[in-house]
């Protein structure tokens, strides 16, 4: 059947959801990565049920167009970005928490819930989700879902596939299926729902997420800055703090490029700690019934290893120092157009990795300001573009990706990854291969062929041929 006839079922069936219209289409053109591409999507689809995204993958199915899963659009891999010839399935709108059962300690929601709005939600209740993604007053569950998010809590509380209990999926051909359970324990089957979370929405659209929840602690909070003369001596001091035991709530890093970047962009907000003159700065959180103890072990350990650490006087105080580290990429973005990337590699191999992006940054005369989750070794190496080096608006420059390339080949080569949480999209795929191996990512492609026999399911995203 031809385009136009699919067009106009969807029109028909969908009613206002769906729209042709170029200018509303523009958004969908790029995504917080900053990658742009110069194509328009045939349509999109702006889903308010289950119901509605059912329909569009089934016209879609038959007509055999391909589909691009969307949320809020603040992925930094170009994996929710509708191209030539695709629909966008954007389920942004599917904001409801449709039931919070503190007993059980899960709530059930849809896909476009933000992350921020959740934990309000689940606030009142004593609870809360643990994934902490540095774009969460913006981003969404279901995105956090797709990308297997993590943030700022993970070296303690995990990334999004330990929080999420059972998913409600809209397959290729619009069958809707429920995968996992809602207890705590439950190994009936394959784990489909750990193998759909990270999947980037080349497997199913995900239109509703039990997930598991903790219970909020009376416990203090222990918050420790501590600035160091180098980043390489940050790091050493972060891997010795993991090495000793201590789990941290919070374990972030910031090189001497990202303290100068941040200080510029919290100049005005009263306040807000100063971290200029320091050539790192470590900030460490504490949590639960030993937060206390901790501390003090890690106060001990950062002068062991040449830092000055500084206690928070109080919780708000601490909350202040958080909002200095999310404020990392707001800064950044303002030095230009921004590249951010992510890595990871073993917590013990942090020093070497932080010292190869000072040497690629010199190599390749680019500012990289690097913030790092350091309790679990996840590097976010921000490659900023020079002023009136030539590209192509919404593309960067041949040299960007020249660097990008020895960082992740670096990565690997410490036994790191590509990527700890932000995915592969189109950014990442061509080097794919080089991290799974040629047999690992022939399974992987028959894996996403039984879910999506025709291929239309984000086609062109995380495998180079798919």
């Amino acid at each position: 059947m031809a385009v136009p006839d699919a067009l106009d079922r969807l029109a028909a069936e969908l009613g206002p959801a769906f729209t042709g219209d170029p200018a509303a289409l523009a958004e969908y053109r790029t995504d917080k990565s900053g990658w742009t591409t110069p194509e328009t999507p045939l349509g999109a689809v702006r889903a308010r049920s289950t119901e509605d995204v059912q329909a569009a993958m089934r016209i879609a199915s038959e007509h055999g167009i391909p589909v691009v899963p969307r949320g809020a659009g603040t992925g930094l891999a170009g994996g929710a970005v509708g191209t030539a010839g695709t629909l966008v399935v954007d389920v942004a709108a599917m904001d409801r928490v449709l039931e919070i059962h503190a007993a059980d300690e899960l709530a059930i929601v849809q896909p476009g819930v933000v992350t921020d709005d959740l934990a309000a939600t689940l606030a009142p209740h004593g609870l809360w989700w643990p994934p902490d993604p540095a774009s969460r007053a913006i981003s969404t569950v279901g995105g956090n879902i797709a990308t297997n998010a993590g943030g700022l809590l993970c070296a303690k509380y995990g990334v999004t596939r330990e929080s999420v209990l059972a998913l409600a999926v809209v397959l290729a051909d619009g069958t809707l299926v429920r995968t996992g359970h809602r207890t705590v324990k439950g190994v009936t089957g394959y784990d489909l729902t750990a193998l759909l979370i990270g999947s980037e929405g080349t497997l199913g659209v995900v239109v509703e997420a039990t997930l598991k929840l903790r219970r909020r602690s009376a416990d203090s909070v222990i918050t420790v800055g501590a600035g160091f003369p180098t980043v390489v001596e940050a790091a050493a001091a972060a891997a010795a703090i993991t090495a000793a035991g201590i789990r941290c709530a919070a374990l972030e890093l910031l090189d001497a490029a990202s303290c100068v970047a941040i200080d510029a962009y919290l100049a005005d907000v009263p306040g807000m700690p100063s971290l200029a003159g320091r050539g790192a700065f470590l900030l460490v959180q504490t949590d639960g019934a030993a937060a206390a103890e901790e501390g003090r072990a890690v106060v001990r350990l950062i002068e062991a290893a040449g830092g000055v650490p500084e206690l928070a006087a109080d919780e708000a105080e601490g909350e202040r120092l958080l909002q200095v580290r999310r404020s990392a990429h707001p800064a950044f973005e303002r030095l230009g157009q921004v590249l951010i990337e992510d890595v990871a590699v073993p917590r013990t191999r942090l020093p070497a990795m932080f010292a190869a992006i000072e040497r690629i940054s010199a190599e390749y005369g680019l500012p990289i300001p690097t913030v790092a989750h350091a309790g679990d070794g996840n590097l976010h190496p921000n490659l900023v573009i020079p002023p009136g080096l030539a590209h192509e608006p919404g593309t960067y420059p041949d040299v960007v990706w020249e660097a990008a390339e020895a960082m992740f080949r670096t990565a690997i080569e410490l036994g790191g990854t590509l990527t700890g949480e932000h995915g592969v999209g189109v950014l990442k795929r061509r080097w794919l291969e080089d991290e799974l191996g040629p047999e690992v990512t022939a399974l992987s492609r028959r894996i996403k062929a039984a879910f999506d026999p025709q291929g239309i399911l984000n086609p062109g995203k995380v495998f180079l041929d798919a």
